[in-house]
């Protein structure tokens, strides 16, 4: 079985309404050691629990908020902003020579503590036309990226729910780290909810899957995070990765026009950390690859991997 990540294990709300389940340490110590995986059966054993052996929820959030602040300085010295904004300048600007009105959103899913949606309210790279929003299941990590937005002083919103169900749907849906939380049969079902909702387009940066991402992640988390949590998820994010067929393949099921920018064939494996699965309207595919110039020639669709294969 593919790893599992710690905290995706110790927090649980009603899908319908996002009210917050109890969660048994026992439970998701067992199901650890049945993966296999001992080390993340320690760190959870050692989470606080009342005398039911329920974890303490306060405990959980305060964990998961440290956590997320550790990951914004990962995303902080990988650039995430200015990587993301590479192909979402051109991809808006695409959007606007088609016709299609204004004002824009862009919806970040699973946005933690924001800092994607926060850097970019921060540094203005998107035009004022785009409204900035971010959403997350957890209330915890939605609670305090609204508190850093105000606190910057920022013109920005965070949501607590589910993405696809926001009253004013997404123009661009927008994500990083998330896509491998998801075994490929829910990752197919995550891109056809984008492709059945107004959106033009959605930008998911991931984790590449290469043989090295696994070590890099090892190494890189080692050194940065402080928690074992981190550490361990960090690694287990890193094997979990889908590769670039999967990701194309499920990416199709939105209906959209799938591509994949810089993937494994084309790229240079100790570089390429995160890379980005796009889906486009079709009629969205010519104005962006003209608006990206030279960089069009990094953007491959499904063809590209067939011609691509041994």
């Amino acid at each position: 079985m593919p790893p599992r990540e710690i905290s995706d294990l110790i927090t649980a709300a009603d899908p319908a309404t996002g009210r917050r389940l109890p969660v048994r340490r026992a439970e998701v110590v067992e199901l650890l050691r049945g993966n296999g995986d001992r080390w993340g059966a320690r760190i959870v054993a050692g989470l606080p629990a009342d005398q039911d052996g329920v974890l303490d929820a306060g405990s959980v959030d305060r964990l998961l908020v440290s956590v997320h602040t550790e990951l914004q300085r990962l995303s902080e010295e990988l650039r995430i902003g200015e990587r993301l904004v590479h192909l979402l300048g051109p991809l808006f600007t695409a959007i606007r020579a088609t016709g299609a009105p204004g004002p824009y959103r862009l919806v970040d899913v699973g946005c933690g503590l924001g800092y994607l949606v926060r850097w970019l309210a921060a540094t203005g790279a998107l035009a004022p036309d785009v409204e900035l929003v971010g959403v997350d299941l957890d209330a915890a990590l939605v609670a305090e990226a609204g508190r850093l937005a105000r606190s910057e002083g920022l013109r920005c919103r965070f949501v607590h729910g589910d993405a696809f169900a926001l009253p004013q749907a997404a123009t661009v849906y927008v994500s990083t780290g998330v896509l491998h939380h998801f075994p490929e049969p829910a990752l197919a079902e995550f891109f056809a909810a984008q492709g059945a909702s107004p959106a033009l387009a959605f930008c998911h940066y991931d984790i590449a899957s290469t043989g090295l991402a696994p070590i890099g992640a090892w190494m890189f988390h080692r050194a940065r995070m402080r928690h074992p949590l981190g550490r361990h998820d960090g690694v287990a994010s890193a094997r979990r990765a889908h590769s670039d067929r999967t990701l194309l393949q499920a990416a199709a099921a939105s209906g959209m026009r799938p591509l994949l920018h810089e993937p494994r064939h084309v790229a240079n494996p100790f570089c390429t950390t995160l890379r980005p699965v796009l889906g486009l309207r079709p009629h969205l595919e010519a104005p962006l690859r003209q608006a990206l110039g030279r960089s069009s020639r990094r953007l491959l669709g499904p063809e590209h991997l067939v011609r691509a294969a041994p």
